[in-house]
Protein backbone atom coordinates (compact mmCIF):
# COMPACT_ATOMS: atom_id res chain seq x y z
CA UNK A 1 0.00 0.00 0.00
CA UNK A 2 1.45 3.42 -0.47
CA UNK A 3 0.94 6.36 1.95
CA UNK A 4 2.34 9.64 3.05
CA UNK A 5 4.11 9.54 6.39
CA UNK A 6 3.18 12.66 8.16
CA UNK A 7 5.83 11.80 11.18
CA UNK A 8 9.60 10.66 10.41
CA UNK A 9 9.85 7.40 11.10
CA UNK A 10 13.50 6.16 11.11
CA UNK A 11 12.83 2.93 9.36
CA UNK A 12 10.34 4.51 6.59
CA UNK A 13 11.14 7.90 5.89
CA UNK A 14 10.97 11.50 6.58
CA UNK A 15 8.23 13.56 6.96
CA UNK A 16 5.71 14.13 3.75
CA UNK A 17 7.35 11.19 1.56
CA UNK A 18 5.39 8.42 -0.29
CA UNK A 19 6.69 4.86 0.56
CA UNK A 20 5.15 1.57 -0.06
CA UNK A 21 4.20 -0.77 2.81
CA UNK A 22 2.43 -3.76 3.45
CA UNK A 23 -1.14 -3.35 3.91
CA UNK A 24 -1.32 -4.96 7.49
CA UNK A 25 1.49 -2.23 8.48
CA UNK A 26 -0.49 0.57 7.17
CA UNK A 27 -4.12 -0.60 8.18
CA UNK A 28 -3.31 -1.72 11.91
CA UNK A 29 -0.39 0.35 12.69
CA UNK A 30 0.77 3.65 10.62
CA UNK A 31 -3.21 5.00 9.15
CA UNK A 32 -4.60 4.55 13.21
CA UNK A 33 -2.00 6.01 14.76
CA UNK A 34 -2.18 9.04 12.61
CA UNK A 35 1.44 8.71 11.36
CA UNK A 36 0.72 8.51 7.84
CA UNK A 37 -2.47 8.77 5.39
CA UNK A 38 -3.33 6.87 2.22
CA UNK A 39 -1.30 8.53 -1.05
CA UNK A 40 -4.68 9.37 -2.59
CA UNK A 41 -4.16 12.24 -5.44
CA UNK A 42 -6.26 14.34 -3.58
CA UNK A 43 -4.02 14.22 -0.06
CA UNK A 44 -1.03 14.25 -2.36
CA UNK A 45 -1.90 17.98 -3.16
CA UNK A 46 -2.76 18.64 0.24
CA UNK A 47 0.46 17.49 1.37
CA UNK A 48 2.44 19.55 -1.54
CA UNK A 49 0.54 22.42 0.24
CA UNK A 50 1.92 21.64 3.56
CA UNK A 51 5.10 20.78 2.22
CA UNK A 52 6.66 24.54 3.45
CA UNK A 53 6.09 23.39 6.55
CA UNK A 54 7.78 20.27 6.86
CA UNK A 55 10.41 21.58 4.84
CA UNK A 56 11.32 23.73 8.31
CA UNK A 57 10.13 20.48 10.74
CA UNK A 58 13.20 18.64 8.79
CA UNK A 59 15.36 21.23 9.42
CA UNK A 60 14.90 21.70 12.64
CA UNK A 61 15.20 17.86 13.63
CA UNK A 62 18.25 18.02 11.61
CA UNK A 63 19.68 20.61 13.55
CA UNK A 64 18.86 19.24 16.99
CA UNK A 65 20.72 16.30 15.57
CA UNK A 66 24.09 18.09 14.75
CA UNK A 67 24.21 19.83 18.11
CA UNK A 68 23.41 16.29 19.35
CA UNK A 69 26.10 15.02 17.12
CA UNK A 70 29.04 17.60 18.28
CA UNK A 71 27.68 16.83 21.38
CA UNK A 72 28.77 12.89 21.05
CA UNK A 73 31.79 13.35 19.21
CA UNK A 74 34.91 12.79 21.13
CA UNK A 75 33.06 11.47 23.87
CA UNK A 76 34.69 8.19 25.51
CA UNK A 77 33.80 6.41 28.69
CA UNK A 78 35.25 4.05 30.52
CA UNK A 79 33.50 -0.06 30.87
CA UNK A 80 34.98 -2.09 33.87
CA UNK A 81 34.50 -5.46 33.28
CA UNK A 82 35.18 -8.47 35.16
CA UNK A 83 37.79 -10.83 33.52
CA UNK A 84 39.87 -13.86 33.31
CA UNK A 85 43.51 -14.85 33.40
CA UNK A 86 43.52 -14.66 29.66
CA UNK A 87 41.95 -11.00 29.49
CA UNK A 88 38.93 -12.66 27.98
CA UNK A 89 35.40 -11.25 29.55
CA UNK A 90 33.15 -13.29 31.38
CA UNK A 91 29.83 -11.88 29.57
CA UNK A 92 29.82 -9.16 27.52
CA UNK A 93 29.41 -5.60 27.25
CA UNK A 94 25.91 -5.02 25.46
CA UNK A 95 23.75 -1.80 24.52
CA UNK A 96 22.72 -1.51 28.54
CA UNK A 97 26.27 -1.20 29.62
CA UNK A 98 26.95 2.00 27.08
CA UNK A 99 23.91 3.11 27.53
CA UNK A 100 24.45 3.63 31.23
CA UNK A 101 28.02 4.59 30.79
CA UNK A 102 26.39 7.35 28.92
CA UNK A 103 24.18 8.35 31.21
CA UNK A 104 26.71 8.29 33.88
CA UNK A 105 27.96 11.10 31.84
CA UNK A 106 24.47 13.14 31.55
CA UNK A 107 24.49 11.83 28.09
CA UNK A 108 21.06 10.32 27.16
CA UNK A 109 20.59 8.04 23.99
CA UNK A 110 18.27 5.66 22.89
CA UNK A 111 18.61 1.51 22.16
CA UNK A 112 17.93 1.79 19.25
CA UNK A 113 20.66 5.10 18.09
CA UNK A 114 23.99 2.92 19.43
CA UNK A 115 24.96 1.25 15.98
CA UNK A 116 26.76 -1.76 17.60
CA UNK A 117 26.53 -5.26 15.66
CA UNK A 118 27.54 -7.38 18.40
CA UNK A 119 28.58 -7.26 21.77
CA UNK A 120 31.72 -6.81 22.66
CA UNK A 121 33.43 -9.74 24.52
CA UNK A 122 37.26 -8.80 25.13
CA UNK A 123 39.45 -6.02 26.73
CA UNK A 124 40.25 -3.35 24.41
CA UNK A 125 39.28 0.37 22.94
CA UNK A 126 35.91 0.33 20.20
CA UNK A 127 34.46 2.92 18.01
CA UNK A 128 31.32 2.73 17.96
CA UNK A 129 29.00 4.81 15.61
CA UNK A 130 25.69 6.68 17.52
CA UNK A 131 23.08 7.32 15.01
CA UNK A 132 21.49 10.78 15.88
CA UNK A 133 19.51 11.05 12.40
CA UNK A 134 19.89 9.79 9.09
CA UNK A 135 23.39 9.78 7.82
CA UNK A 136 24.71 11.76 10.79
CA UNK A 137 26.34 9.11 12.47
CA UNK A 138 29.01 10.51 15.03
CA UNK A 139 31.47 8.06 16.85
CA UNK A 140 31.98 7.55 20.37
CA UNK A 141 35.40 5.64 21.93
CA UNK A 142 34.50 3.02 24.49
CA UNK A 143 37.22 1.65 26.44
CA UNK A 144 36.69 -1.40 28.12
CA UNK A 145 39.06 -1.87 31.12
CA UNK A 146 39.67 -5.06 33.69
CA UNK A 147 37.69 -4.60 36.66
Amino acid sequence: MKIILKETIDSLGIIGSEVTVANGYARNYLLPQDKAVKATPQNRRQMEQERAKFEVQIAKERKVAEEMAQKLEGVSCTIAAKVSEEDRLYGSVSLRDIIEALAAQDIAVEKRMIMLREPIKSLGTYKIPIRVYKEVEPEITVEIVPE
